[in-house]
Formats: C-alpha cells, structure tokens, sequence
C-alpha cells in the first residue's frame, strides 16, 4: 500500500505522531518533522517519475542542501496531522521543495521550503540539470509554503562561538546514500543547547549542508547565541559541514 496520496500536484499523507518523535513534554520534535518531511518527499518524487530507485539506476542521488521550517504551533503526541508536499522547480543547481504540515483541527502548524541537488554517487559531485538523464521528466507547480528559497546561514559578523563538544559519526546516523541523514544534524545542534532552550517551542528552523560526513569523522561542534536566535556549526578539520538557525 502507498503511504501517500494525490491532489493534484500535490502529495498527501496522514500520521498520528508516535511517542517515539515527541521529547519529554510531549511535544513533536523538529527532527521529527524533518524525518517525515524527507519520507513524503521520497514517495512524491517516485510517483513522478524521478525517485530514489529511479535515480539509483543511473548512480545519482537526491541530496537535501537548504531547508527553512516556519512553526505556527506545537505538535503534541497522538495528533493525527496530515502533511503535503510538491515539487515546485529549478533554481540554478537547486531544485526545490515546499511542505506544509495540518495539526488535527486541520490549520497550518508548520510550513517548509527546502532546496535540495542531484549528486553522483560514485564521485560525490553534484550532478547539472543539463547533465540529468532525459527520462527524469521533473513536472512541477509553483506554489509556494514559503516563497523566498532557504538562505545560506552563517555565524553573524563579528562574533565568536564557542566550543559545545565533539561527535563522532556512527551507525544510527547514516542513511542509505552512506553518509548522515539530515535530521541527525538538527539533533546533534539541539543536543547543543541548555535543555530549558531545547525544550521550548521553535519558531524557524534554518539548516545548510555543506558538506556530507561518514561514519567515524569526528565533528567538532561550536555554538552561538544572538539574541532569540541559536547558531551550531559543525566542521570537520576546520571545515564546515553543516550551519543551523534556530529561533525561539
């Protein structure tokens, strides 16, 4: 049975949130919505044509670059939540994505864009439009959840982060192109801040991905405060791997 349906041009899917993706108040975490919002995006993306298995034949990959996620309000346990996806273009190297996300009296209670590159799986370079196999018939709506792309994120000028510890990457982080899933960065930046920070309701996510890391590197990980605002980076060997935005 598909997990997904569709709307026109866009992809639907009903969830009741699990206890497993909520923290200790009973709230949905971001990670969690990050991990359902890459699911629906693997099912849409195989119904047009151009999905995982697809992509797989011809050695390349869907690799998430940018993400932006606006909350409206909390998800609690045992919600049942409806989320929508579709496919909305190109942007350069950059293909876009936007989700919006229904909490259980059916208004909005979060919405995302995110930006995401085609790579190839041998050489780990990113793959042009122009490059991509004829067959990949990429339709698309403009629609917009958020209409301005996800930004690049960076440290603001003029401050200095501090240290916040080390992660060595093992096997729960890594997904089936071999490197780490997306949602595990949100969770190592969160495991980043004073839990009473965590905890707290999230108003925009802000996530780049720089560079893919594997199982055994070690990432350093380094933390900013900028008024309602929490920076994390990691790097490995001086160089950035991930930049993350979170407003409280």
């Amino acid at each position: 049975m598909k997990p997904v349906s569709r709307e026109g041009y866009k992809f639907r899917q009903d969830i009741c949130v699990p206890c497993y993706q909520t923290n200790r108040n009973a709230d949905m975490r971001p990670a969690a919505v990050m991990d359902l919002a890459q699911e629906i995006a693997y099912w849409a993306a195989m119904e047009l044509g151009f999905g995982y298995d697809t992509l797989h034949v011809h050695h390349i990959a869907w690799v998430l670059s940018r993400l932006h996620i606006h909350f409206e309000k909390p998800l609690r346990w045992r919600d049942g939540i409806r989320l929508y996806t579709w496919h909305k273009g190109g942007s350069g190297l950059f293909y876009l994505r936007d989700f919006e996300l229904m909490g259980p009296d059916g208004a909005l209670a979060a919405s995302a864009t995110s930006s995401w590159v085609v790579i190839d799986e041998r050489t780990r370079r990113f793959v042009r439009p122009e490059d991509l196999p004829a067959t990949l018939a990429l339709d698309y709506e403009v629609d917009h959840a958020i209409e301005e792309p996800s930004p690049k994120v960076v440290f603001p000028k003029g401050t200095e982060p501090e240290a916040a510890g080390e992660h060595i990457v093992t096997y729960s982080d890594i997904d089936i192109v071999g490197h780490t899933n997306n949602a595990r960065y949100v969770v190592w930046a969160m495991d980043c801040l004073p839990l009473e920070v965590a905890l707290a309701p999230m108003k925009d996510l802000y996530i780049n991905f720089n560079k893919e890391t594997t199982a055994g590197e070690a990432v350093q990980l380094f933390r900013l405060r900028d008024g309602n605002a929490w920076y994390v980076e990691g790097r490995v060997d001086g160089k950035s791997c991930f930049v993350v935005k979170m407003e409280y």
